[in-house]
């Protein structure tokens, strides 16, 4: 935020000729920003085009009218146009308006990595200040099958030797390449915008103002503090004592406002910024005290040496679970893939957001790990999750699945950032999800009015979750521990499916198929308890106990009641089997406009409760029946025409039993 970037996806610019059929796919690219604060950044991108003979090339507006360096022949030729409306952007008046491109040759034999100009592929230096182009194609000599031409951030690019003869680049990006901006608050300069105080855009105390050299301004916290200087006590102090990398300190660190001091201890002093030792005196004469003195300097001594042997001693250790923990193939696969946000904290760094683990920061407790909430520098929110125990087998894949499970992109499931692997069990690091647990929620003392709509919706959503674990995750992920307390609730109240801990990549031979899983009670899948064979539909059993949570708010298993009531799961079946339904259910959605979903609702949850999983519907097909229920209930026919809405009640309920049938 302070350096004024932003990212967006551009269209790529795609034109493919044949040369029996001519021009079979010409796509170009006209971007603007004229108007608003955005420009593109000539820092962090770059002009990429790639083809044999390929003549493309941009219409560019930029406040300078520079030419861009490139890698191949270069095309670049001013426009004097000043009655253009593209002069019409930042600063007004006549910009520059330019014709650039480059031509790439297919001389050279194509290397992956090289953008020279002379192998299928050239790049030119973005054009300073631009905020409009258009993209053009020339017929001229083009031998490729495909060429592109479009902007990208140079960090987001690397040339591969399949993108010129092939769709291959176009498909790897999906048509879009990641474009940086830059951004200011508005044209006007510091000293303009300080004259309007309501329209000032750096509030925050300990904020300074900064004149774009492009025209406008943007904000900064002062140095000293960080955080966001476009809100109310955004900047926060740096407390440098902390990080004596950037603020190195070999004596006494003092933190202050805005700054620190290094003092030195005693019998030292301070020579360009670093404590020495002051000069030896003479051995004393006396010697009782030169005997003293000595004594002194080889306690001294070997206490320094113990504490440096124990110190080497806990970093041998922490390196020896590192690599027991899959922590070096872990490695190895984050250099081979690109773009992986997931990353590997020391314990330090978790000790120093947790408040060292302080029990203030328990946000829950189970019987195989404790969660904390913990703060990051950049005042970025997380959950950590201290595990007590791991199993052996999976400690050598261990790193390596969770860069998998890291991977995983969905709106309702808790995303994995990071882990610590330099302890004796490994620690987990989520995104932190504020509003509490399912369980929590429903169960509460305080028995708050829940309706059956937000009922259906957390129900449907933790099934989009597990739908996407099964059916589009690469490779599929069992969830294994499906339970109301790991689905956690956002800001917003959506659902959001967390607690990887006892989740598996699902198994690719029947030699895999066997694994421990530490499931609770009341949600474990009955036949999982005769075969100990884990599959997707466990996790559909585990799903209908949550289902059945929802609609009865009730909890999974109760140790309160009678041995043959405990389970609710085998409470449900007893009532649907005795046509009690109704006895079972929650008085508050317990409404005659609510009854027949409610009964679709239940025959769901029975088709979920299957003794053999066979019979059970897929993760899939339960989301869409969720999906079907919550359409028919929000749609206006609910409530006017009652006999349409049994109709397509129907229709829902028949389509699920054929799924399940096929199955």
């Amino acid at each position: 935020m302070e350096d004024g970037k932003a990212w967006m996806k551009m269209n790529i610019s795609k034109n493919c000729y044949d040369q029996s059929m001519g021009i079979t796919d010409d796509n170009r690219t006209s971007v603007d920003f004229s108007g608003s604060p955005f420009w593109i950044s000539e820092k962090d991108n770059n002009i990429i085009v790639i083809g044999c003979e390929t003549f493309a090339y941009m219409q560019i507006n930029n406040s300078a009218g520079e030419k861009s360096e490139s890698s191949g022949r270069r095309v670049v030729a001013e426009v004097q146009d000043c009655g253009s409306t593209w002069a019409a952007g930042r600063g007004g008046g006549c910009g520059g308006e330019v014709l650039t491109g480059c031509v790439p040759t297919c001389k050279n034999v194509p290397k992956n990595g090289i953008c020279s100009g002379e192998a299928g592929c050239c790049k030119l230096d973005f054009p300073n200040g631009t905020w409009y182009y258009n993209t053009y194609f020339s017929k001229r000599n083009n031998s490729s099958p495909c060429s592109y031409i479009t902007v990208m951030q140079t960090t987001s690019f690397d040339f591969n030797i399949n993108y010129f003869n092939s769709t291959t680049f176009y498909n790897t990006y999906n048509g879009l390449a990641s474009v940086s901006l830059d951004w200011i608050i508005t044209m006007d300069s510091c000293e303009q915008a300080k004259r309007n105080i309501t329209l000032y855009a750096c509030i925050s105390g300990k904020s300074r103002c900064i004149d774009d050299p492009k025209g406008g301004y943007r904000c900064k916290c002062s140095d000293g503090y960080e955080g966001n200087p476009y809100i109310n006590d955004g900047c926060k102090d740096i407390n440098e004592c902390l990080d004596n990398a950037t603020y190195p300190c070999t004596g006494i660190c003092e933190n202050t406002l805005g700054n620190f001091t290094c003092s030195c201890y005693p019998g030292n002093y301070m020579m360009n910024g670093v404590c020495m030792p002051n000069q030896k005196p003479g051995f004393p004469r006396n010697p009782v005290i030169g005997a003293s003195a000595g004594v002194v300097v080889l306690v001294i001594t070997i206490t320094y040496a113990c504490f440096i042997r124990e110190k080497r001693k806990l970093q041998h250790i922490k390196q020896q679970y590192f690599r027991q923990h899959g922590g070096m193939l872990l490695f190895e696969e984050m250099k081979s893939q690109q773009g992986i946000s997931f990353k590997i904290f020391s314990e330090e760094e978790l000790q120093q957001a947790t408040n060292k683990f302080d029990k203030h920061q328990i946000l829950g407790q189970g019987g195989n790990a404790t969660v904390y909430k913990g703060l990051l520098k950049g005042n970025m929110e997380i959950a950590v999750k201290k595990c007590m125990t791991i199993d052996m087998k999976q400690k050598k894949e261990f790193g390596k699945e969770l860069l998998i499970l890291s991977q995983i992109n969905h709106r309702n499931i808790v995303k994995l950032l990071g882990c610590c692997l330099e302890v004796e069990v490994p620690m987990l690091v989520y995104e932190f999800i504020p509003n509490g647990t399912v369980f929590s929620l429903i169960h509460s003392s305080h028995n708050e009015h829940i309706s059956l709509q937000t009922r259906l919706r957390i129900a449907h959503e933790s099934a989009e979750a597990l739908a996407y674990l099964h059916s589009w995750a690469s490779p599929p992920i069992l969830h294994g521990d499906v339970k109301s307390s790991n689905i956690l609730l956002d800001k917003e109240y959506a659902a959001k499916v967390s607690d990887f801990g006892a989740s598996i990549l699902a198994p690719t031979d029947e030699s895999q198929f066997v694994t421990l899983v530490q499931g609770t009670c009341g949600y474990l899948d009955p036949e999982y308890m005769q075969t100990c064979q884990l599959t997707d539909k466990s996790d559909v059993y585990s799903f209908g106990v949550v289902l059945l949570e929802l609609l009865t708010r009730k909890k999974a298993f109760n140790l309160q009641r009678p041995e043959d009531e405990r389970s609710l799961s085998m409470r449900f079946l007893l009532a649907m089997k005795d046509n009690r339904l109704l006895d079972i259910l929650d008085d508050q959605i317990m409404t005659d406009e609510n009854l027949e979903f409610l009964e679709e609702v239940s025959e769901l949850a029975k088709q979920c409760l299957e003794m053999c999983g066979e019979n059970r519907p897929s993760m899939k097909e339960v989301a869409e029946k969720l999906d079907g229920l919550r359409k028919v209930m929000q749609h206006p026919w609910a409530q006017q025409n009652p006999e349409e809405m049994e109709s397509l009640l129907k229709h829902s309920s028949n389509n699920i039993n054929l799924m399940v049938e096929n199955t």
